[in-house]
């Protein structure tokens, strides 16, 4: 039998103290972390498994586009859109069937398309559906739901575009003040885009690129005439 000092029996009975009041409570932690743990690691097999199901129905779906077979392009969309609706291949779905069903004729369908971006599409895909849906119902003359769209905050790379946009509905419009206005905060968008990007020969291509947009905002100034 073992047998202990004064001060190993006083260290036992600590211990044995401790443990009657904390023991229940620190067996609950270690449980909670275990579980939190294996929650986190399903959750994570999860994400994997739905992004793995998704690309398989894009892949589909690219093909679909190849094809031109515009209902295994709705069918496949559709198809992301309900289930795999929480993972990045569901609004590059919905953005290339936009364009698709508008190619098509399908104005009505593109609209939805884009409009589920709008509501569940994060920062640039929703912005860039906002733009495209705001050119659909320009199209159709419907200008205040049009404006809806290019009105309030957006990313830094959309911000010459939708106030583009914006000029070219007021323009729609006869408001050719307010127009101009657009145009010109357009291309000062434009101009902090490229003191932003400074002279990084990264950069080169999207200074090109502006320097060309630029030159298109020019000629919408003209065509609004001389300023009041």
């Amino acid at each position: 039998m073992a047998t202990y000092d004064l001060e190993e029996q006083e260290q036992i009975a600590e211990i044995k103290a401790w443990w009657q009041q904390y023991g229940n409570l620190l067996a609950g932690i270690v449980t909670a972390a275990a579980i939190v743990v294996v929650a986190w690691q399903g959750w994570n097999w999860y994400q994997r498994n739905q992004a793995a199901q998704a690309s398989m129905v894009y892949g589909s779906l690219q093909k679909a586009v190849r094809d031109n077979d515009l209902q295994r392009i709705k069918a496949s969309s559709g198809e992301l859109l309900e289930k795999f609706g929480g993972t990045a291949y569901a609004p590059m779905a919905a953005m290339t069937t936009a364009r698709m069903l508008f190619a098509a004729g399908d104005a009505k369908t593109a609209k939805l398309q884009l409009l589920w971006v709008v509501e569940h599409g994060q920062d640039e895909w929703r912005d860039l559906a906002r733009l495209r849906l705001a050119t659909l119902l320009l199209d159709e003359q419907a200008y205040d739901e049009a404006f809806k769209q290019v009105d309030g905050a957006v990313s830094g790379g959309y911000a010459a575009r939708f106030q583009d946009t914006r000029g070219d509905i007021l323009g729609a419009q006869g408001k050719k003040v307010e127009a101009r206005a657009a145009y010109q905060a357009a291309l000062a968008k434009l101009d902090e885009a490229d003191q932003q990007s400074g002279r990084s020969e990264s950069t080169l291509p999207d200074r090109q690129a502006n320097a060309a947009y630029r030159e298109i905002l020019h000629l919408k100034l003209d065509a609004l005439g001389e300023s009041n």
